[in-house]
């Protein structure tokens, strides 16, 4: 695997010989530290590393890949003034790193958690004494898909190696990539899912409509057997002139009759229970079928006009001659718009576009490469802010809306980083038209460190 495209940390030689691992800071770091850590050496720490003890620039995958949002959102509350229901997801992550990072009770919290969700994986860690030994366990957690409790155990083992730490952090950014190709194996599956919910609520039809025909049936065959009690007290009350042997006799075959109607009613309340629980069951994941084929859904439509409103500008501007502008963006004529975040391939399209509209594009990336102070620079001559969710920081994040609202400017939020979704949200803008919110979820990875 090679190594990640930005500088994690370094092994600095100590005194005597002996080996210390720390990681340096960078100079603006989405996850910038309160406190200084204490450095840790391998040679001379025996137990696992506390989370407080590990690189800031760990925390983020780690906290994003080894806890859940439900967990966190029962947890971060406690040690930190977030509404539990109203709080975003965002929130919720970006508040975990910096109680990890502070340290504290919120810090041991979070690490007992994990410790005690991982217990068995920690366990089997526990004994590799080598990097060759924690890779051959980290590759095969890999291949069985048991991440987030492998790379809990890898992080905070005492011997692994800084160069073994910053493979496993690679190779999670990288599975976070596949997140996206996900999206578009739903919207493949959204015809099957659409026939296997009909069939489901078919299926359920069909077994409400047994169902009351069993109940029918039941109540029939009650009535029945009270009918025929009835009328064998009747005829025991009238013939009591008969033999006893006879009047034995009739007993017996009333009582063989009745035990035999008791088995059948027994059998058909047996098929109406386990035709309940299936009924149920069918219910349920046609619920689930549901309320994923809805999320489905706006994906697609939100997908559709963002590729209709791209198809729109190419084919206006194809059919537009080189001098004239009304074949593209006609909103952004004389508009100075920041562009914070996003990709270099899809900026470049971006700044050509709105430059042949007759604007003005200023990029930022959010302060990997460019200095943070700059928005404050740009944004009072800005007519409107706009930013991918996709591909944007979290600390960036906040800054620019901090600023937005400062010096009154308005922000848009874009579902990705995509030349569509910039267009689509323009032509929004100079219709008059209702812009959605992104439906697709915020990024819960750093563009420095995953």
């Amino acid at each position: 695997m090679e190594r990640p495209p930005f500088k994690l940390a370094q092994a600095q030689s100590a005194g005597r010989g002996e080996r210390q691992e720390s990681y340096p800071r960078l100079a603006d770091p989405c996850c910038k530290p309160d406190k200084p850590l204490a450095v840790v050496s391998r040679q001379t720490q025996a137990q696992r590393l506390r989370l407080v003890e590990l690189d800031v620039n760990f925390l983020c995958s780690i906290i994003g890949t080894c806890l859940t949002t439900a967990e966190l959102r029962k947890l971060v509350p406690r040690y930190a003034a977030l509404d539990r229901d109203q709080a975003t997801d965002l929130e919720i992550h970006h508040t975990a790193v910096q109680l990890a990072k502070q340290g504290g009770e919120a810090a041991k919290a979070l690490q007992k958690a994990m410790d005690l969700r991982y217990d068995i994986t920690l366990k089997r860690f526990k004994p590799a004494a080598s990097d060759a030994a924690l890779n051959t366990l980290w590759h095969a957690a890999l291949d069985s898909g048991e991440v987030p409790g492998a790379y809990w155990a890898l992080m905070t083992h005492p011997g692994a190696s800084i160069e073994l730490r910053q493979a496993a952090f690679g190779e999670v950014h990288m599975l976070s990539h596949l997140v996206g190709a996900a999206n578009r194996a739903d919207i493949r599956r959204l015809v099957a899912f659409e026939a296997e919910a009909a069939a489901l609520k078919d299926k359920v039809e069909r077994q409400q409509a047994r169902l009351q025909e069993m109940s029918l049936q039941r109540e029939t065959t009650q009535k029945q057997l009270g009918a025929q009690i009835t009328q064998l007290n009747a005829r025991l009350a009238r013939q009591t002139t008969l033999p006893d042997t006879e009047l034995a006799a009739e007993v017996t075959r009333l009582r063989q009759a009745l035990d035999e109607r008791d088995q059948r009613l027994a059998l058909f309340t047996a098929r109406r229970q386990e035709a309940e629980r299936q009924a149920l069951q069918s219910q349920q994941k046609s619920r689930q079928l549901e309320a994923t084929l809805e999320q489905t859904r706006t994906i697609a439509e939100t997908t559709a006009a963002e590729l209709h409103a791209l198809e729109e500008t190419l084919s206006n501007s194809f059919a537009s001659d080189d001098t004239d502008t009304s074949g593209t963006l006609a909103g952004l004529k004389d508009k100075h718009i920041v562009y914070v975040g996003g990709r270099p391939n899809s900026n470049a399209v971006l700044s050509r576009l709105v430059l042949a509209s007759g604007g003005e594009l200023t990029l930022h990336d959010g302060g990997i490469e460019d200095r943070r102070g700059l928005l404050a620079a740009v944004l009072p001559r800005a007519h409107m802010v706009v930013f991918p969710v996709d591909c944007i920081g979290h600390d960036a994040m906040a800054t620019l809306k901090r600023v937005c609202a400062r010096h009154g400017v308005d922000y848009h939020p874009l579902r990705t980083a995509s030349v569509a979704s910039f267009i689509d949200l323009i032509k929004r803008l100079s219709a008059g038209t209702p812009v959605p919110q992104p439906s697709a979820p915020i990024s819960h990875f750093c563009l420095r460190h995953g």
